[in-house]
């Protein structure tokens, strides 16, 4: 894709895709780089020209009709892309994320649409593949979800997790100079080795240096891994052996959680996790360039509205 024809700061995103033709050339830029657009119902290139109103174009091949928000995470949207690109700069580049209820606000639509377009671009913002870690990695838990105190009453004692609340795993791999590189968040069902020792296995090479806290779970870890052990009661780091770059991670990740969204059911948990290990592992990019990153994960992916909230029959956690 030519590097003039996207945006470069907020300004000019809002400028450019205000304008309908140049949205719509902008999408076709990004789902067919070789100028030759493909049918998203049967990928035939026999296809006609964009026109209309809605530039609506037909495939002579299947005779089904397509736009370019057809295939990707806008499909049977009613709104412009002069809305949903914007929006998914908005939340790219908001290093604590950005509630439904200020989306609504600033693209002019409802909180409720805005909660559902924000859910679809956190499905863009997954990873598809993921090469494994090496070098040096952390390793650690936290919990999310308020304190059981501050419930209602008929809730305590409901929610599952530790006192109520959600477990998360984080891995982080360092790179030579010991900062941190990228990161891997998983929900956890429980904190037993099993599923805590499987995901390392899943996302760490073999050999790799390991870093993690005193937890139990970890116990049998140095048979395929060189596995340093920090207890943080007695100190937070020996050398180079600590986990204090997760440590960090979580702070922004409760903030976020705490300060923006205020509450996250469980079942949507990953969602959020998917969106902030997003921002933090293309940290030092451009917003532009995220922006770009971003809009590159829509294609092929759907999100439905009864699935969403749990009633269209699919499991809601990913595989």
């Amino acid at each position: 894709m030519k590097e003039k024809t996207f945006p470069e700061t907020l300004q000019e995103a809002i400028t450019l895709f205000a304008d309908p033709k140049a949205a719509h050339d902008f999408m076709c830029n990004v789902l067919w780089p070789n100028g030759k657009p493909k049918c998203p119902h049967c990928g035939s290139a026999n296809v006609g020209k964009f026109s209309g109103k809605r530039m609506v174009s037909n495939c002579k091949e299947c005779k089904k009709q397509f736009t370019v928000k057809i295939g990707t995470i806008f499909g049977d949207s009613p709104l412009p892309l002069s809305k949903w690109l914007p929006a998914v700069w908005l939340i790219v580049n908001a290093k604590n994320g950005i509630s439904s209820y200020e989306i609504g606000r600033s693209l002019g639509v409802t909180q409720k649409t805005g909660w559902f377009m924000l859910h679809r671009i956190r499905l863009a913002l997954q990873e598809g593949t993921f090469n494994k870690m090496g070098g040096r990695v952390e390793s650690d838990e936290t919990f999310i979800g308020g304190r059981d105190r501050f419930r209602h009453k008929g809730k305590k004692h409901v929610v599952s997790g530790w006192k109520g609340k959600t477990a998360v795993q984080g891995l982080l791999e360092r790179t030579a100079g010991g900062k941190a590189s990228r990161i891997k968040l998983k929900v956890l069902k429980t904190t037993r080795n099993h599923e805590v020792q499987g995901n390392v296995r899943e996302y760490v090479l073999k050999g790799t240096e390991l870093h993690t806290d005193a937890l139990r779970s970890y116990i049998g870890m140095d048979k395929d891994y060189v596995h340093q052990v920090i207890d943080h009661a007695i100190c937070y780091a020996k050398g180079h052996v600590h986990t204090n770059g997760l440590e960090n991670f979580w702070c922004l990740l409760k903030r976020t959680i705490k300060g923006t969204y205020v509450n996250c059911e469980p079942f949507h948990l990953f969602r959020y996790l998917d969106e902030q290990a997003f921002r933090f592992n293309e940290r030092k990019d451009t917003d532009g360039g995220r922006f770009m990153k971003a809009i590159k994960g829509i294609m092929g992916k759907g999100l439905k509205y009864v699935d969403l909230i749990g009633k269209g029959g699919e499991d809601l956690q990913p595989a």
